[in-house]
């Protein structure tokens, strides 16, 4: 790979619609592709121009041995979150000395604290985004503890 200056790795993942149950990772999920749960398979990638790209096997299908050992999934597939993926596939490419950039993704990530932080102990910059929902707070703040609702007596 080319190593030369990098503006941003882009975390996303990708529905692959199917009709069937016998195709590796199909489980009904939500499909971005079609907007709504429905029967696919899922991949999750970090891109460039796409730099890693692994296919998402759902946690039904993780737990199913039999469905593996029939269609050939190795062992030591174990079931992981997306998040978890993505970090993983953000690891192997800090390792391999790729041109960091900024990491963008979609609030799929963003509301997980735990692929914030992995970036962030990876030292890398983001832009993610999150449902409103999600409660944030600036580097070294914490949140106040909870103020006494009365007198005990």
């Amino acid at each position: 790979m080319r190593k030369h200056a990098l503006a941003a790795w882009i975390v996303d993942d990708t529905g692959l619609p199917k009709k069937g149950t016998h195709s590796v990772g199909v489980a009904r999920q939500y499909c971005g592709q079609l907007g709504k749960q429905e029967n696919c398979r899922v991949a999750v990638s970090v891109s460039l121009a796409t730099a890693a790209y692994r296919l998402y096997l759902p946690e039904t299908w993780a737990n199913d041995e039999q469905r593996r050992k029939e269609v050939g999934v190795p062992k030591e597939v174990k079931f992981q979150t997306k998040p978890e993926i993505e970090l993983n596939q953000i690891r192997w490419l800090v390792n391999e000395d790729v041109p960091r950039g900024v990491v963008l993704a979609d609030a799929a990530y963003g509301n997980d604290n735990g692929f914030r932080e992995g970036l962030v102990s990876l030292g890398l910059s983001y832009a993610v985004g999150i449902q409103s929902s999600t409660t944030l707070w600036p580097p070294g703040m914490v949140p106040l503890p909870p103020q006494p609702k009365g007198k005990m007596g």
